[in-house]
């Protein structure tokens, strides 16, 4: 059974009494954010970070969401539903949802905030630690007062729980879990919130983790701060790019590679992607697979390689939000691709299409390759292009986004 968690449940039924007229007919989830519904943003997020399966946990306007989401396959997920029969709260939604995870760890959400945490890290220290049953991402806020704080022990455990009210910068949790599915198939199906009950219990018991993170955290569950996330989430949403060549970059360039029995990781791979991702850039690889043209593997097999290349990054805490390739060779290629192709490197079609898709802040990114082919690419799409040529990767990407 693999170790990485590609699942996640989230809170899309909450009442947002707070929000007033706004939420009348509008779910919570699906308030206007920074020019779209705000759980746009949570699944972008979920999506890019390796998540492939969401069960959407409803009650309220389920219909809305239902409609707006549909199976998932818009936003490249798999969308499933568990609807409240009533208000359950955040714990009785989880625990009424419980039988549609499938895996034995899952992540869960918040739908009415968002942090760009780690969340392979999070999955990492929950399975390192066989005695606790969730773990929760915590945000540093300069003003605790509206959350309530969080204080940790040696150990990282959540050992209490302070009540709102009280000002100050501190830890908040930033509505970002990463649960065993067993601990939580044993919630009772019934009205209870995982803040203000099950969670306290369960650090009263030492069996909760929490991980501080200084990532970007936004919520909507106040007028103000609904207003505040327009600003905050445009701004988290235009990321620096790292455009990163595969072969001879994230992993030493054995010829036609598509066997994870001949893949080694380049020095410095994967703590330099997961410093870019901490740092909160996006991560897109771009890479000429002529050996699907030339008949060596087919785009089954790459894909396949391209996954359990993802599940050894999440392993790392690492990920990237996406591979683009071209399996074109004008000269080599064989039968439909056998022909040019504006998407080899170094033509830039490949990175323009990356930036047409995730519309990073072009200004700030970099193309990042162990060939002159790499760097034309990079700069032909008005990219800055850097030859790589040796040394430890974590070193030449700190030297690149500092």
């Amino acid at each position: 059974m693999s170790v990485v968690v590609r699942e996640a449940l989230v809170l899309a039924g909450g009442l947002a009494t707070r929000l007033g007229d706004a939420a009348a007919d509008v779910p919570k989830c699906l308030q206007p954010v920074a020019g779209r519904p705000f759980l746009d943003h949570i699944l972008w997020d979920l999506r890019r970070k390796g998540v492939r399966r969401v069960v959407l946990c409803t009650g309220r306007l389920h219909e809305a969401v239902v409609a707006h989401v549909g199976d998932g396959s818009a936003f490249g997920l798999e969308a499933v539903y568990s609807r409240e029969p009533e208000a359950l709260g955040t714990a009785g939604a989880l625990a009424l949802a419980a039988p549609l995870v499938e895996g034995d760890v899952v992540f869960a959400l918040n739908g009415d905030s968002l942090c760009d945490c780690n969340l392979a890290e999070l999955a990492l220290r929950l399975r390192a630690s066989q005695d606790v049953d969730a773990a929760v991402a915590l945000s540093r806020v300069d003003d605790s007062a509206r959350f309530g704080s969080v204080t940790l022990d040696a150990d990282s455990r959540i050992n209490a729980f302070l009540e709102k009210g009280a000002a100050g910068t501190g830890l908040v949790n930033a509505g970002a879990y990463c649960l065993r599915t067993g601990w939580l198939r044993s919630l009772p199906v019934a009205p209870s919130s995982l803040e203000q009950g099950v969670f306290p219990r369960l650090a009263a018991a030492g069996r909760l983790l929490g991980m501080p993170t200084e990532a970007p955290f936004a919520d909507i569950g106040t007028p103000e701060s609904l207003a505040a996330a327009q600003v905050s989430v445009a701004a988290w949403r235009r990321k620096p790019c790292a455009f990163l060549d595969r072969d001879g970059v994230i992993n030493h360039d054995a010829g036609y590679l598509c066997d994870p029995g001949r893949f080694e990781f380049m020095p410095g791979m994967p703590e330099a992607i997961r410093l870019l991702n901490d740092s909160g850039w996006l991560v897109i690889v771009i890479t000429n697979q002529a050996g699907i043209g030339r008949g060596k593997y087919t785009e089954a097999d790459f894909a396949a390689f391209t996954a359990w290349i993802d599940d050894r990054l999440a392993e790392a805490g690492a990920h990237v939000d996406a591979v683009y390739h071209c399996p074109y060779h004008a000269t080599a290629g064989v039968g439909e691709y056998r022909r040019w192709s504006e998407c080899r490197k170094p033509e830039p079609g490949m990175v323009l299409q990356a930036i047409s898709d995730w519309e990073p802040d072009v200004g700030r990114s970099f193309m990042l390759g162990d060939k002159d082919s790499d760097v034309a690419a990079g700069e032909g799409a008005g990219v800055r292009g850097i030859l790589y040529s040796g040394g430890d990767l974590r070193d030449v990407v700190r030297s690149l986004i500092e």
